[in-house]
């Protein structure tokens, strides 16, 4: 069975950081099936300082960095370096989109060049680019894998 690889813009870490309610239900699908080894979540490694603080959204606090830290360090994880050819297809991006802020054109550069089939994201200045860049064309989306609870234990637990 092939892993599903998908890529996850900043946001989606700190929705999951902060336990957003409109953002980390979403986001719970994507990482149960990492955690079970079914699919690889991919970022660029702006995102290992860009995840403190997002533009319009509270800083996470120190208090936080250990668990940012232990995230990370998961085998479902896997972190991109910006390197040249990253930062030059990201810069012909903003050129030929003058909307695309240059940490977004990082994010979607990464994908493109790395050929992640998938980028997920809750930022809708990336989110119309949906199917418009790359060769095969990049899907841009919200996470939308279905967090699968496991009732077993939640009727165990009325039981008690």
């Amino acid at each position: 069975m092939a892993i599903i690889q998908v890529y996850w813009d900043a946001n989606c870490f700190l929705g999951i950081f902060s336990d957003e309610p409109d953002k980390a239900p979403k986001c719970r699908g994507t990482i149960e099936k990492a955690e079970n080894g079914e699919l690889k979540i991919n970022t660029s490694a702006i995102t290992l300082t860009e995840v403190i603080k997002i533009k319009g959204k509270k800083r996470l606090l120190r208090d936080k960095e250990q668990m940012i830290v232990d995230f990370f360090k998961h085998n479902y994880v896997t972190i991109h370096n910006v390197d040249r050819r990253v930062a030059e297809y990201a810069r012909r991006l903003i050129w030929k989109h003058s909307s695309f802020a240059p940490k977004d054109s990082i994010h979607a550069a990464t994908a493109i060049l790395r050929k992640i089939p998938t980028l997920n994201t809750f930022d809708n200045d990336l989110l119309k680019f949906d199917n418009k860049l790359g060769s095969p064309k990049l899907r841009i989306c919200t996470p939308d894998i279905t967090y699968q609870m496991d009732l077993g234990n939640l009727y165990d637990e009325k039981e008690k």
